[in-house]
């Protein structure tokens, strides 16, 4: 049967609570979860995750092609977020269980989902996106970019830090102590690129863990105010390291000094750091082995959306972008860039003043500030007089994106 054929009989629209057991079968399916991977995360059967799923299908933006028959044979999520843009809360739709049975690859199905939940954000105000790449050169097609890395390291008994004097304490609580939101809610609200975690936040970012086994340790400072925090577990002598989120310096060597005390404990610490930055350098004993990989991707939804509410660190001359994006039509335009009398954006589709032209991709990365504009240019991925550059990277945020959720 030819693909014009099969694509007849198929219809594309939202996935509700009573698919619920086919989204989930198809989801297992592309992503391969085995029964002994499900118990080892601490649900005591497929039912019990099946039904922590459901609150998925109730709260995001679920879409799918169903065949004549019924049966969901592809599907995209989208959900709804809240992330930390240089300072300013901005809603983010998150793309997260994207797959399509294998007897129907090919047919352009997820081309079409990724324009739909496209569309669906455009209109819900979601005017950036993340999403764990399966296939980064996949995503890249689509519009998406890089914009975080997730480093792992280890370190030996013998180079846990010396312990040294802080002014707070640490006590270890329970993973869902208030005290553990509060300190992360108060983090992510002041750290660029990371991820308010509701209710379903948390959810997911436990989902494929074992919480019995995991603890908290949160660092209090003099005032009692909780101001760091590690998620943690110990395991075959080894003191693993889920997460670390410091306020301060204080907080981060009183995390530190709670570490090092497992030393009789442990032979090494292993640990995920996100914070876009090795941490060897604050050790004093730095050779340390640690190893670098691209972890999350996002998109510029919509250009002119996100311009208006991207805080620009300085004014200067219009200017317009001129923006590849043949996947949103919406942002394959010009954008002209220009401010008012009161130093407020104005956003037009007139070329004024100098061209920066680039891909929509490349936009989200610079504007994430993932890469500089100095370092696109040398890439060859912006197009634009030395003038430009210069006044597009005064104006530009540059800060390291913190982002530690997987969805």
């Amino acid at each position: 049967m030819n693909h014009n054929k099969i694509r007849d009989r198929l219809e594309l629209k939202r996935v509700t609570v009573d698919h619920l057991d086919q989204f989930n079968e198809l989801l297992r399916y592309v992503f391969q979860v085995s029964e002994d991977e499900i118990i080892s995360s601490g649900y005591d059967n497929e039912n019990e995750i099946v039904r922590a799923k459901r609150p998925i299908l109730t709260e995001a933006d679920v879409f799918g092609w169903f065949d004549n028959d019924g049966e969901l044979i592809s599907q995209i999520a989208v959900y709804p977020c809240e992330v930390n843009m240089h300072g300013n809360m901005m809603k983010m739709g998150g793309i997260t269980g994207v797959g399509t049975y294998p007897e129907f690859a090919n047919l352009g199905l997820i081309s079409d989902l990724i324009y739909r939940a496209l569309c669906e954000m455009r209109d819900n105000q979601q005017y950036i996106s993340y999403l764990f790449p399966y296939s980064i050169p996949f995503y890249r097609h689509k519009g998406w970019e890089i914009i975080s890395d997730q480093m792992s390291f280890t370190l030996k008994d013998s180079q846990l830090p010396k312990t040294v004097p802080v002014r707070g304490h640490v006590e270890r609580l329970d993973i869902d102590d208030e005290d553990v939101y509060k300190i992360y809610d108060r983090f992510a609200r002041t750290h660029h690129g990371a991820m308010v975690r509701d209710r379903l936040a948390w959810e997911e970012y436990w989902r494929w863990e074992n919480e019995e086994d995991r603890y908290a340790a949160v660092y209090y400072d003099q005032n009692d105010e909780p101001t760091g925090l590690c998620f943690y577990w110990i395991l075959d002598e080894v003191f693993h390291i889920k997460e670390m989120i410091f306020m301060n310096q204080d907080a981060r060597k009183g995390i530190w000094n709670f570490i090092s005390a497992h030393f009789s404990m442990i032979e090494e610490v292993r640990g995920k750091n996100y914070a876009g930055e090795a941490i060897a350098f604050n050790l004093e004993d730095s050779d340390i082995v640690e190893t670098i990989q691209p972890y999350y991707m996002a998109r510029i939804v919509d250009v002119e959306g996100y311009l208006k509410q991207y805080p620009f660190m300085d004014t200067c001359d219009p200017f317009h972008f001129e923006i590849i994006d043949p996947v949103a039509p919406w942002n394959e335009r010009i954008f002209g860039v220009e401010w008012d009398k009161n130093e407020d954006i104005i956003i037009t589709d007139q070329p004024i003043g100098e061209c920066v032209k680039m891909d929509i991709g490349t936009l989200t990365t610079l504007m994430m500030g993932y890469k500089t504009v100095n370092d696109l240019a040398r890439l060859g991925r912006i197009e634009a007089s030395r003038r430009a550059q210069r006044s597009l990277a005064r104006i530009v945020v540059v800060d390291r994106v913190y982002f530690s959720d997987y969805f």
